[in-house]
């Protein structure tokens, strides 16, 4: 106790000595490892903060905060500073508390290799070289397309050999195959000069930023100039490749070709994380797209999600973009940049449009984990229900079971059985109550329970982990009453719902418990104790049609089933309906029908 009251004194009087100034904050275990990095506008008030025991309501929260053994600090210039240090710090110690960044490493990229003459081509890993990467593509087909165009503008080498000045000067190499295709100039044997090749290659790179328009400018200047000189081929030349480059660029149009130099993050929240989508915007084009998730791990806001997201995205690409468009305010400023939140027009749509790609992203990523493991998902809502109910083990086979009756008549139950969190229907059952007389929930519960597993018993069939009882307290003691006769109790977990506040009750527990209404495991109770019911009123609707056509009333001619069973919901009995007088009677089937059954009893009288 002596030891902690200390370190509680050190991390006050280090939580004292913090500058009211931009930064990030670090926080060690007893360990000395970094287990949490943050940014703050105000580095005193944000660690102050976390040691707010009012403010602190989160369980992880303090669960993070009851490790902190030492804090340090670094003061920034600007809280965007504040904000790419935060990134960098995550990405190399990956602290446990901090938001997960989960990214899909096999996009692809263009690189334009940092060697002489250099060579384009497509990867999926990064070297620090000093190379140029391009990218990434959402899809190979995208980034082809591009290849395709960058070859058929410009004959580039796809050789590996090491084209220096000596091996050129000593006359090394030999033309290939490439050479006599036109495909390439022949560098390796000094046919073109690396000054032209350099050229090429600027443009190359033009058209991979997505600056079209100034390269196409460039182009029709060129041209110009050689036509000028009476130079025709080389000018038609340039303007077959003027004329693929519109082509190109009219199919990649988005939006109105005014908006350029513009970036656009949008959000998509998800229960534990969010995706964010970046679209790079230049003359109307989309010329970069990337979506990234990420995972809580405290209880982060969506404000802190999407800052870290763009420090990301902005290590990562850079970004020399002087506007961003955004689906919500951030904390944190962007010096030179304006931060625009569109409500309409065509921002708006790039906006809806990003959006839609992280959607299709989040859809694909689910896609990829339930080919992976189909039974993920319906894995985790059990293992959420077993420790929601604190069960002993998963309930793979949960039993749920429903009675009904009709004024005491017809009474009939139903159970349905869910495997791994889906219905398996072939295992449903229909009971008519045979034991029990008048309208009794209770016994007519305790009989179906007895009747189910005695069976099961007898057939040595595989128990259910989990009974959900159709009811509260009384309904769920019936049932319990009749797994002790059967010497179950204990074996099978057992508990009752009541509708009203969707209260789960326990055997020998007057107290109920309550699960968080947008829990998935409350979710998959109600859809057993639904489709228990929804089983169970359609047997029962079937028990009272045959049940009705053997009634008295039904032989009244002009008097149907539908007309019979309306009469007796109402009025309980045959009997009961024979001393009703008409203008009650009416009331519920109009006077012509109910004249026909006042004759009607009239006479037999």
């Amino acid at each position: 106790m002596g030891v902690e009251k200390k370190q509680s004194e050190q991390l006050r009087l280090q939580i004292s000595s913090l500058p009211s100034s931009p930064g990030v904050y670090q926080y060690f275990d007893l360990e000395e490892k970094i287990i949490y990095v943050g940014k703050a506008k105000n580095l005193k008030k944000r660690v102050a903060s976390y040691f707010n025991k009012e403010k602190t309501t989160s369980g992880k929260l303090r669960v993070l905060v009851a490790k902190i053994a030492r804090i340090e600090f670094m003061v920034v210039d600007t809280e965007m500073d504040a904000l790419l240090l935060e990134n960098n710090l995550i990405k190399k110690y990956q602290p446990r508390y901090n938001i997960l960044l989960k990214d899909d490493k096999t996009f692809p990229w263009i690189c334009v290799k940092n060697e002489n003459f250099p060579r384009v081509f497509s990867t999926r890993t990064f070297v620090n070289d000093g190379s140029d990467y391009f990218g990434p593509y959402a899809s190979s087909k995208m980034m082809t397309t591009v290849l395709d165009l960058i070859r058929q503008l410009y004959p580039i080498r796809n050789c590996k050999l090491n084209l220096n000045t000596q091996n050129i000067a000593a006359g090394k190499f030999k033309v290939c195959l490439d050479y006599h295709l036109g495909k390439c100039l022949g560098p390796c044997v000094s046919e073109q000069s690396e000054s032209d090749y350099l050229e090429n290659i600027q443009e190359i790179k033009n058209i991979l930023k997505g600056d079209i328009v100034s390269l196409l400018a460039n182009l029709k200047k060129r041209m110009m100039t050689y036509a000028d000189a009476l130079e025709y081929e080389k000018a038609q030349i340039v303007k077959e490749k003027i004329d693929v480059l519109t082509l190109y660029r009219s199919k990649s149009m988005v939006v109105n070709p005014k908006i350029s130099n513009v970036d656009v993050f949008s959000f998509v929240p998800e229960k534990e994380g969010a995706f964010v989508n970046f679209l790079k915007i230049i003359g109307g084009a989309i010329v970069q797209t990337h979506t990234i998730e990420l995972k809580k791990r405290l209880e982060e806001s969506d404000v802190q999600l999407l800052e870290l997201a763009i420090a990301e995205l902005y290590s990562r690409f850079g970004s020399g973009a002087k506007e961003i468009i955004l689906p919500f305010k951030l904390d944190f400023p962007f010096p030179n940049v304006r931060l625009t939140i569109p409500r309409k027009g065509d921002k708006k749509n790039l906006l809806d449009l990003s959006t839609r790609n992280a959607r299709f992203y989040q859809l694909e990523r689910q896609k990829r984990k339930d080919l992976v493991d189909p039974n993920r998902h319906s894995n985790r809502i059990l293992k959420q229900l077993q420790s929601d109910l604190r069960l002993n083990e998963l309930p793979e086979i949960i039993e749920c079971f429903d009675n009904s009756n009709f004024q005491g008549d017809y009474p009939v139950a139903a159970m349905v059985q869910f495997k791994n969190a889906k219905p398996n229907k072939n295992a449903y059952r229909h009971f008519n109550i045979k034991t029990v007389v008048g309208p009794d929930d209770f016994r007519s519960m305790e009989e179906i329970i007895y009747r189910r597993y005695k069976r099961l018993i007898e057939e040595q069939q595989s128990l259910p982990q989990l009974i959900v009882v159709d009811g509260g307290k009384g309904q769920l003691s019936a049932a319990v009453r009749s797994l002790e006769v059967l010497h179950l109790r204990g074996k099978i977990s057992i508990i009752g719902i009541a509708k009203k506040l969707e209260e789960i009750y326990f055997p020998d527990d007057s107290f109920p418990l309550y699960i968080n209404k947008k829990s998935e495991s409350l979710k998959l109770i109600q859809q057993l104790r639904d489709e228990a019911h929804r089983f169970g009123i359609t047997h029962h609707r079937n028990q009272r049609e045959k049940g009705t056509i053997k009634t008295e009333l039904t032989q009244i001619k002009g008097i149907g089933p539908q007309t019979a069973e309306l009469l007796l919901r109402k009025f309980g009995s045959v009997a009961k309906l024979k001393s009703i007088d008409k203008e009650l009677i009416s009331k519920e089937i109009g006077m012509a029908k109910a004249k026909i059954v006042v004759d009607y009893f009239e006479k037999k009288a």
